[in-house]
């Protein structure tokens, strides 16, 4: 390490100081969390920021350091020291990457019983050219859309399962990608943002084939949630999500089969539209289970996403459908149901917020909101799965067998299950699903359902696998009904929660009669403003 002059009057760093500021670097070099964790001051005030955002507290830093990794070999080529207060110092210091580029630490040192501590930190990363965890490929733009149109100036972040002419779908796996040939056409659904003025931003990550929800991903690593630093950015659209989220794009072009639009809204703070089922063209689309699979749109705001849902459900010529507004034509009934199986699965503090929502609804008429009952969500689940897993093998099956090891172990075990999935199960499960279809249907046609869109908020990246598998299980439980009945419906990021991580959003996740999509995202739009006028 090299060191500048002080540049100040006072003087130069403390010896101690500098003995701590030289730990502290000895430890970030070795990845040292016990000594890292030591460096910091306990409590629930110390802080930590970066351009992923602010960790507020001892163990939200902790659990961020926990699963962050080394950090690039580097020098400190220049500090400088400011004395703040007695036994308080400011130090900045400027650090050299010997793989290039430099990076900035501004730290806030206390001495507290006898020992520098940092109680506040902002890390400046150096540059990087783009985040290869969110995109596959992406330019500037990648692909320009139309000069004029009613989507004209957005960026899209679109999912790498839609064809577009000149690239290969990757699917979320190398191997795949290695594999795939260049697409001849473009998918219509990437074809109508184009066509609307939106312009392509670059290929985002997905899941592996799209078969998680946590937004993981053995190959690329797990992109970062741009609402909590730490978190997982949910799945299997997190690449779009992520993107979105962080400001690197303005629509996230997506699918949910299970849910795979509206978990990553609701982890990230986002809107999430899942489309009715088979409104908008699957051409183009990689398939995991047709029976299931949507197309959806992720944004950072109301008015964008009903933008992108006015253009691309109704306007004259697209391919998305036959004709303009349809049953949307009409608003929806301000009228709210929560199904009351889904309280159980929800976790309290979540619960608690979304009862104190409730309440808000209720004080602006007291018959908006009622309860229903959707049956065992685990009736649910269980055909869902069947199904789910046997067309997935149908897919994906082949080249499975022809590269066994191609997949991370998650992935890989979910498809070795879908794989025993007999003949006799699957039918038997589209035979208990068809009953429960028209049970959900039945249910929307007078009100809405209004519930959280996922238990609780995003679990940590470092979360163990068991925990992950009970999230992921009590998330579908949720999400699947809306998937099996194929109705459209919304997340709205109406909800904040306590986390270890600091506060964490939550959305509401609404659900609507077939085709009403549009007249559901101005139905989503109106309740945020009624919760947020005080």
């Amino acid at each position: 390490m090299t060191e500048t002059p002080p540049g100040t009057a006072g003087g130069g760093i403390p010896a101690d100081l500098r003995d701590a500021f030289d730990a502290y670097e000895r430890a970030i070099m070795a990845n040292d969390l016990d000594a890292l964790d030591a460096s910091f001051a306990p409590g629930d005030g110390t802080l930590r920021g970066d351009s992923a955002g602010l960790l507020v507290g001892h163990d939200a830093i902790q659990a961020f350091r926990g699963m962050r990794g080394g950090v690039p070999s580097r020098v400190i080529e220049r500090i400088e020291y400011r004395p703040l207060a007695p036994d308080v110092a400011l130090l900045v210091s400027v650090s050299r990457f010997s793989g290039g580029g430099t990076g900035l630490q501004t730290q806030v040192w206390q001495r507290i019983d006898d020992r520098w501590l940092i109680t506040a930190a902002h890390v400046t990363p150096r540059a990087q050219p783009f985040d290869r965890s969110v995109w596959r490929t992406v330019g500037d733009p990648l692909w320009q859309g139309a000069w004029n149109g009613p989507l004209a100036g957005l960026s899209v972040a679109v999912k790498d399962l839609f064809a577009i002419k000149g690239y290969r779908i990757g699917a979320g796996n190398p191997a795949f990608l290695d594999d795939a040939r260049p697409e001849t056409t473009t998918a219509p659904a990437v074809s109508d943002l184009l066509r609307g003025g939106a312009s392509l931003r670059g290929i985002a990550r997905t899941d592996e084939f799209a078969y998680s929800i946590a937004g993981d991903n053995a190959h690329y690593g797990t992109p970062p949630n741009g609402a909590l630093p730490g978190a997982l950015p949910g799945g299997s659209s997190s690449g779009p999500a992520s993107a979105v989220a962080t400001g690197q794009a303005d629509v996230g072009l997506a699918t949910d089969t299970a849910g795979s639009v509206r978990v990553p809204a609701s982890y990230q703070g986002l809107w999430g539209l899942r489309t009715t089922h088979g409104l908008v063209p699957r051409q183009g689309l990689l398939p995991l289970a047709q029976s299931f699979d949507t197309v959806g749109w992720l944004t950072r705001d109301g008015e964008t996403l009903q933008r992108v849902a006015d253009w691309c459900l109704s306007y004259d010529g697209s391919p998305s459908t036959d004709r303009a507004y349809g049953a949307s034509e009409s608003d929806l009934p301000w009228r709210f149901a929560v199904p009351a199986e889904v309280r159980a699965s929800i976790e309290p503090e979540t619960l608690a917020e979304f009862d104190r929502m409730l309440d808000r609804l209720r004080n602006e008429e007291a018959e908006a909101v009622a309860s229903v009952s959707l049956g065992d969500l685990d009736d649910y689940l269980a055909p869902f799965r069947t199904v789910q897993g046997a067309e997935a093998w149908r897919n994906n099956g082949d080249w499975l067998r022809a590269h066994p090891d191609a997949v991370g172990a998650a992935v890989a075990e979910r498809f070795r299950a879908a794989s025993e999935v007999t003949a006799e199960d699957e039918a038997s499960a589209r035979a208990a699903l068809a009953p429960l279809r028209e049970r959900m249907r039945s249910l929307v046609a007078e009100t809405v359902l209004i519930l959280p869109t996922v238990p609780g908020p995003a679990p940590m990246r470092t979360s163990e696998s068991g925990r992950i598998d009970v999230v992921r299980r009590e998330t579908l439980r949720m999400t699947t009904p809306a998937a099996i009945a194929g109705l459209p419906s919304i997340s709205i990021p109406l909800l904040t929660v306590p986390s270890a991580l600091g506060p964490a959003p939550v959305g509401v996740c609404l659900i609507a009669p077939a085709g009403t999509d549009i007249a559901l995202v101005r139905l989503a739009r109106r309740l945020a403003d009624t919760l947020e006028t005080p």
